[in-house]
């Protein structure tokens, strides 16, 4: 419930981009995506993208 109150709070008021990007690095994010390249409606390339962003610190260190 404390996090809902969070959220509508922040959504009328402008948040600094690197307020944003500590947030996100806090608490990570997977980002996705799909390149399809075609010829007269017939793919030839298709390619699956994704990246994980996730801030590592002493706590938890990197999985390599």
């Amino acid at each position: 419930m404390a996090d809902h109150t969070e959220e509508e709070s922040l959504a009328g008021r402008q948040i600094a981009l690197i307020d944003l990007l500590d947030r996100l690095l806090n608490g990570g994010a997977v980002l996705t995506g799909d390149v399809v390249l075609s010829i007269a409606e017939v793919d030839l390339v298709h390619i699956n993208l994704r990246a994980v962003i996730r801030s590592i610190t002493p706590d938890s260190p990197a999985p390599w």
